[in-house]
């Protein structure tokens, strides 16, 4: 009787807890327009393995598109339902109501306090407005401006290196270098003088837990196993604490980052207290959180925020080292387009300064513009509703019922992506080359379908709307510092020609690997400019 009795609370349980989930997604859906989209391949996760186990899912995303319209939606997990948006209108609305109706899921919140911790990424509402105000100072054009020599200092300390690799090679044929570990040291160490005035050494081939961590998630497989609890947690968030090997170095990242930012915040204090801090400190990201952390205006933080926002930065190290690789993939690809931006570099006799690197270099800022068109380091952007709203459509679409509508209907609760890839890969956005590598198209008037996205030159890279990326400037100038000092330099090639197959392995966010390479490895050719 007891068991009969244990199995039976179970059973009623299992019915509860199916009831609930019913009723949740059908109070969901109920009030959502339904659109076309493809057939669920599985009632359990829906389309949401196939997309996860994809190497670009923007392909797939546009493939959806091209078939069901600008405007559509996709089964996911347990019956639940996401709507997709590559329409311009539709997107522009999506971010600009960022703030007021599309927030960030539960399960998407929970992932990003276990990893970065309650800073500007995690936060919503009047919290991201106060922590994002108390930050800009640190990314204004006037410290931009400051912070563009540590940048270029960081590239030549490099190139001293890559120069005494270069000396101990008896041919002038080149050394062969494997260059996305260069970047990741590079980008590394100038977030850590730029935004702690801490040297990493990293350059210097110096190892530190954080990197082992980053590393360590570069080189792993994720299992079927880990794929599915990713995708079920988006219904239950508390499946994050389940001890995935993924998860495991995820957590083990966070211990590292956590130690690192409270080690830097220390020494910062002292320096303080003690009267010795110097003015690029007090300028710096760091300094302005501390400001922030002891000030007793509105736009004070918690010392747990100060901490998170400072791991946030160190993590974003990782953006920028793989936009570095893809620029010298894509330029040793295409060996004439590297030629001409050595040229438009060659017009400087020293380093062009940042107001320089923005508004006269117009091949680099093309070169720049293409990279993050074609390999955007975040892949979607995906909220959830805080309540009913109507997306305006700049295409009208046709409904399943055959009803043509311009605008849909969202219903509260109901997920929204945004495929970020998908959006600036777009042939029906940027024409039939779009999956080209080509700067020049960024000097030609690029088609009225791009211009009606509102993000950074038309792309949605950087994000858009209130939530915009912070760092964007901080971002491109140490981008454009650091591509400038190896294209003046170097000469990039591939070791079996410009076809060089190219694959995307997945880490934190895709890397560039060179077809048979164990891991995210890009060795290319490298020797000096005549």
């Amino acid at each position: 009787m007891a068991s009969l009795g244990v199995h039976g609370l179970l059973v009623l349980l299992g019915l509860w807890l199916c009831t609930k989930l019913f009723l949740r997604f059908w109070r969901r859906g109920a009030s959502t327009t339904r659109l076309s989209g493809p057939p669920s391949p599985s009632r359990f996760l829906g389309v949401m393995r196939h997309l996860s186990l994809a190497a670009d899912s923007s392909e797939i995303y546009e493939e959806w598109a091209a078939r069901y319209g600008p405007a559509y939606e996709i089964p996911a997990e347990l019956g639940r339902r996401k709507i997709i948006l590559t329409d311009p209108k539709a997107v522009t609305h999506f971010y600009s109501s960022e703030r007021s109706i599309y927030v960030r899921p539960e399960n998407d919140r929970l992932f990003v306090d276990k990893i970065f911790g309650r800073g500007v990424l995690w936060a919503e509402g009047d919290t991201h407005k106060r922590q994002r105000k108390a930050l800009t100072p640190a990314f204004s054009n006037a410290a931009i401006r400051r912070l563009t020599a540590v940048f270029y200092d960081s590239a030549y300390k490099m190139k001293s290196h890559w120069d005494a690799i270069l000396d101990s090679v008896p041919s002038r044929d080149g050394a062969v270098i494997e260059v996305q570990e260069w970047m990741n040291r590079i980008a590394l160490d100038s977030i850590g003088i730029a935004g702690f005035s801490h040297d990493f050494h990293y350059i210097d081939g110096q190892k530190s837990a954080v990197t082992a961590a980053f590393e360590a998630l570069q080189v792993i497989e994720t299992s079927l196993f880990s794929t599915i609890i990713f995708i079920l947690s988006f219904t239950f968030p508390i499946l994050l604490s389940v001890p995935t090997e993924r998860m495991r170095l995820f957590w083990a990242l966070r211990a590292s980052l956590d130690i690192i930012a409270q080690r830097l915040l220390a020494n910062t204090r002292r320096e303080k207290e003690a009267g010795v801090a110097e003015e690029l400190t007090d300028k710096s990201v760091i300094g302005l959180l501390l400001k922030a952390e002891m000030s007793g205006t509105e736009l004070h933080m918690t010392q747990e925020e100060v901490t998170a926002q400072s791991i946030l930065l160190l993590a974003g190290y990782e953006t920028t080292s793989v936009s570095l690789t893809w620029a010298l993939v894509e330029l040793a690809r295409h060996p004439e387009m590297q030629d001409k931006l050595r040229k438009d570099l060659s017009r400087f006799s020293t380093d062009p300064t940042w107001d320089q690197l923005v508004a006269e270099l117009p091949y680099l800022d093309a070169t720049v513009l293409e990279v993050l068109r074609l390999h955007p380091p975040i892949g979607e952007t995906l909220r959830e509703a805080t309540h009913d709203d109507i997306i305006p459509l700049g295409t009208p679409i046709v409904t399943p019922s055959g009803e043509t509508v311009s605008s849909i209907v969202i219903g509260k609760g109901i997920s929204v992506v945004a495929p970020i890839r998908c959006i600036n890969r777009s042939e029906a956005l940027w024409g039939s080359d779009a999956k080209e590598f080509k700067p020049e198209r960024w000097f030609a008037d690029i088609t009225t379908q791009a211009k009606e996205l509102q993000g950074h030159r038309h792309l949605l890279t950087f994000h858009d709307g209130p939530r915009t990326c912070l760092g964007k400037a901080f971002a491109l100038a140490e981008f454009k510092a650091a591509l400038s000092v190896l294209i003046r330099n170097f000469v990039f090639e591939f070791l079996d020609g410009p076809d060089t197959k190219i694959e995307k392995h997945v880490s934190i966010v895709p890397r560039p690997k060179v077809a048979g390479q164990n891991g995210a490895k890009v060795p290319l050719k490298v020797t000096r400019v005549e």
